[in-house]
Order: C-alpha cells, then sequence, then structure tokens
C-alpha cells in the first residue's frame, strides 16, 4: 500500500488579489516561495520516490525544493491541471459577482450544477483525477503538487462523497492531504496537514477559488 501527499501550491500574487487563475500561469508570491520550503521540510522524511505536479509554474515552482530535497526530478502531468475556469480566467472575483453573478452564486450554492464558459465542469475534472490517481501503483509513496480543485475532488473522492459537498474539505497554500491505497482504490488518512505553514498561513476568504 502506497501513501499518497497531495499538496497545494504555495499562495500566488494572484492568490493575493483575488484574481480567477483557472489555466493562466501567476507567480508564487514572497509568502509562497516560504511555504514550499516549508512543505520541503515536512516531506523530507516521508519517502516518498516521485514527485509529480501540475505543469503550470505554480506548482513546479512549489514542488521544486522538494524535489531537491529528496533528490528526484519533477514530473508533470496535464491531469493535474486547475479546473479550466474559461472567461473568468484573469478576472478579479468581486468583477464576476457583476458580470457573471447567476453563475458565481451557482458556484458558491450548487457548484456540482456549474460548467464554466469556455471551460470545464467539476465532473470533467473529477474523471481528470480519477484517471491520473487509477494509473499509480501501490508500491511506491508519491507527491502531487496540484490546485484547490483538484484536491478537493480528490478527498470526496476517497470518502465516497460528491461534488455537491465541493467547498467541505480544507485546504490551504502549501498544505497537504494524505491518501493510502494503489490504482483506482485510495482512501482518505488526512485531510489538511498544515502545521508546517502554521505562521505563514494564507488569508484563503480574500482568494478567488
Amino acid at each position: 500500500m502506497a501513501r499518497l501527499y497531495v499538496a497545494r501550491h504555495g499562495e500566488t500574487n494572484w492568490n493575493y488579489e483575488g484574481r480567477y487563475q483557472g489555466r493562466l500561469e501567476s507567480q508564487l508570491s514572497a509568502l509562497g516561495e516560504r511555504q514550499a520550503a516549508a512543505l520541503a521540510s515536512a516531506l523530507a522524511s516521508s519517502g516518498a520516490k516521485r514527485v509529480i505536479a501540475s505543469p503550470l509554474s505554480r506548482c513546479t515552482e512549489t514542488a521544486a525544493p522538494l524535489a531537491r530535497t529528496l533528490g528526484v526530478a519533477i514530473e508533470t502531468d496535464d491531469r493535474l491541471l486547475e479546473i479550466a475556469h474559461g472567461t473568468w480566467e484573469g478576472r478579479l472575483r468581486d468583477d464576476i459577482g457583476r458580470f457573471d453573478s447567476e453563475r458565481m452564486q451557482a458556484w458558491r450554492r450548487a457548484p456540482e450544477t456549474v460548467t464554466f464558459e469556455g471551460g470545464e465542469s467539476l465532473a470533467d475534472v473529477a474523471g481528470r483525477w480519477r484517471a491520473f490517481a487509477g494509473s499509480l501503483g501501490g508500491d511506491n509513496d508519491v507527491v502531487v503538487v496540484t490546485h484547490d480543485v483538484l484536491i478537493r475532488l480528490a478527498i470526496l473522492d476517497a470518502t465516497g462523497r460528491g461534488a455537491r459537498e465541493f467547498w467541505k474539505p480544507r485546504v490551504r497554500n502549501g498544505a497537504y492531504a494524505v491518501l493510502s491505497g494503489s490504482g483506482e482504490c485510495w482512501n482518505l488518512d488526512a485531510e489538511c496537514c498544515d502545521e508546517h505553514v502554521q505562521g505563514m498561513l494564507s488569508d484563503t476568504s480574500r482568494q478567488a477559488l
């Protein structure tokens, strides 16, 4: 049985601004860089043999200190990309509340019903996550560095819950969930390990999630 450490990237400048990122690039903030270093320290003794990240720079930059610590190369996988927010990408959360208010209300109240214009639905992303998780064997522990939406769906999938409960899992920048299992069967061991980022927590209430 393997362990899967599923970490969210460090805080970005757009996280701080409350701007939707989706598939667009946004650099780690100074706080995000410290969170990445703390993540590397926290998982230095994890025994992980692989580090796999979303190809977006906020994830590969978060993964880099840990990969160096573990002495492994960063692998990337497109299935770990953030949800495509379509027309929301690059826009401030408050602006979207004005120009696409009906979809925003649905995203907050019934996210499982939303498909982003020019983007994806949660079902699309859940399919990507399941395909990725199902491709992993049970022989080696793996660290995955990905995005808020992916981690929420991974937690829900491991606990047999649907996307209707999307907003319930606790996810923080630089923190990680722990799953155990192999292939298509993963169980949740810990939802949000964040002790290593205490004193450097991002204010997720201001982020465009």
